[in-house]
């Protein structure tokens, strides 16, 4: 690597470093704003993106104990953005689903700023550099 792209590179990662950070303590507020707990917006994601799945999973997904995310979905719960139900396949498990339309009515709003400021940064991209960076986030992402 040269020189420029060792700088480039260390930019990048100050800038990430900077950007989790922001995104962390922008969910921090939003949760702060709905009296949920720093992690409970984190487990809306994990059910999203991976969707419905057991209080186990969601332990190992997040490695907290389980005990922790048993109040993590009673507080989600009690708000109305997910629910628990039988597991179909198996009875003896439960499943915890994300609600969309609480979610969406709730979220939404709080984040459409934000939201708003990201397509307008994305806009300024050509499709090359669009490319790129999706590239450069999928191959941050993956894992072994």
């Amino acid at each position: 690597m040269t020189n420029a792209s060792e700088e480039l590179a260390a930019g990048i990662q100050q800038q990430m470093i900077r950007f989790i950070a922001d995104v962390i303590l922008f969910n921090h507020s939003v949760s702060a704003k709905l009296g949920l707990g720093a992690s409970d917006s984190q487990f809306m994601t994990l059910l999203q993106t991976h969707g419905p799945l057991t209080p186990r999973q969601l332990a190992d997904y997040s490695g907290l104990t389980s005990g922790t995310v048993t109040g993590v979905i009673d507080r989600l719960e009690s708000h109305g953005f997910v629910t628990r139900r039988a597991d179909p396949s198996d009875r003896r498990k439960v499943v915890v689903s994300p609600s969309f339309e609480a979610i969406q009515n709730t979220f939404t709003p709080l984040y459409a700023e934000q939201g708003a400021r990201m397509q307008a940064v994305l806009a300024t991209r050509t499709a090359e550099e669009l490319r790129t960076i999706l590239a450069f986030l999928t191959d941050s992402l993956a894992t072994d």
